[in-house]
């Protein structure tokens, strides 16, 4: 209703996806943004659209994929799990012996994408729901005990599986994203560079489209998950599981549910990463993997589709941030600019230099992959206390401030 948004005179457009002029306006923009990003063609952020920065990007499309799986297994059913990395190396796995190439050591079909990449979500929620009768008799930190198991046993397993992961320090090639009917020439390759529509693309732009669509197609469906019966069975089980139980809600259903569509999601993420990045070790699907989406969880905003975006943006991009940020301060430094005094002070440059934080793995100071996991744990830990919502919890306060001002009531 025109001057009154959010007066809602149905229970259906109360449920829209976007119930406002101005949340579909701002859908808009932020789509023509995503749009242009790789082309070079945004005002003051042109240099996303650089072969370095697109891949950083790439990577950020996958984590979110696999983001919006942990969400509505934790945010949304209130299930805390470690081991989202543990599923996510089953569907890649799964994708690459279904996919990948043959040879002496490894195993490999060769199969096109339309069956490896639908297979290795398949393969992971049947995992999950494998696991599930497992985890739904335990909640809280003793689930969360479970699920860090799952990483430990599929660390074992992906170095021993050599034929399937290859060696533990080489790994082995993943499929490329490329379509092809059966075995043989692609039709549409989107791992290598070309034209498109008479546009010149490099592989990470084409590979950026390609993920930016399943990206909304995951998004939309979480989305629409959440507001049917099933999810709001999982939000009931989240906010006071032996109510809902009471109440009708068959709670282990409900958890096993949550569980095979997260693995779902943390399967096909598992297979793109391994598409994305081309070759990858069995160490890469370690607990540190399985904490970033926790982080991601936390800081973004638990429950929510755009926290959760927010927070796999501000997670992925925040080590490349930190060390640009960091590098910057060691030219001022060095070379005597505006900011010196305060770059003597953070920014160590040599081994007999002062400085929390070092340009060099030697040291003195924090590294910065170390300074990277020490803000992981500081954010976490503020997050936690100051604001439970995350990055959508802030997001709102600004947007109601705004609303209501210039009244603070």
């Amino acid at each position: 209703m025109r001057g009154r948004p959010l007066l809602f005179t149905s229970y259906p457009s109360e449920m829209k996806l976007l119930p406002t002029t101005t949340k579909r306006v701002s859908m808009a923009l932020l789509l023509v943004i995503v749009i242009l990003l790789p082309l070079h063609a945004l005002p003051f952020l042109g240099f996303l659209g650089d072969s370095d920065w697109l891949l950083i990007i790439d990577r950020m499309l996958v984590f979110a994929i696999a983001a919006l799986g942990l969400n509505l297994l934790t945010g949304v059913a209130g299930q805390v799990s470690l081991g989202h990395a543990f599923f996510m190396a089953v569907g890649a796995y799964t994708a690459v012996l279904l996919g990948g190439v043959s040879g002496n050591t490894i195993w490999g079909l060769g199969l096109p994408i339309w069956i490896w990449l639908p297979a290795a979500g398949a393969m992971a929620a049947l995992v999950g729901i494998l696991v599930a009768p497992t985890a739904v008799r335990v909640r809280g930190l003793y689930l969360a005990f479970v699920t860090l198991g799952l990483v430990f046993i599929g660390q074992y397993l992906w170095r021993n599986l050599g034929r399937i992961a290859g060696g533990p320090t080489t790994g082995r090639d993943w499929p490329p994203l490329e379509f092809a009917l059966w075995r043989g020439d692609p039709i549409i390759s989107f791992s290598t560079d070309s034209s498109w529509f008479g546009i010149e693309m490099i592989r990470s732009a084409k590979t950026y489209y390609v993920l930016l669509g399943l990206v909304i197609v995951f998004a939309v469906l979480a989305k629409n998950l959440m507001r049917t019966r099933i999810g709001r069975s999982w939000a009931s089980i989240r906010d006071r599981d032996i109510a809902a139980e009471v109440m009708g809600v068959a709670e282990a259903k409900g958890k096993t549910q949550a569980f095979a569509v997260s693995s779902f999601y943390a399967g096909i993420a598992g297979a793109l990463m391994g598409a994305v990045f081309g070759r990858l070790i069995p160490e890469t699907w370690d607990l540190l993997l399985s904490i970033e989406f926790i982080a991601i969880i936390l800081i973004g905003g638990a429950g929510t589709i755009t926290g959760t975006l927010l927070g796999t943006v501000f997670v992925v991009m925040l080590p490349r941030v930190v060390e640009e940020l960091t590098l910057w301060l060691a030219n001022q430094a060095e070379t005597g600019g505006a900011f010196a005094w305060i770059a003597d002070f953070f920014v160590a440059t040599g081994s007999d230099d002062f400085g929390f934080i070092s340009t060099s793995a030697a040291g003195p100071g924090l590294s910065i992959f170390q300074l990277n996991i020490v803000l992981f744990g500081v954010l976490i830990i503020v997050f936690l206390i100051a604001e439970p919502l995350g990055l959508y919890g802030i997001w709102i306060r600004v947007r109601n401030y705004w609303k209501g001002w210039p009244f603070t009531y």
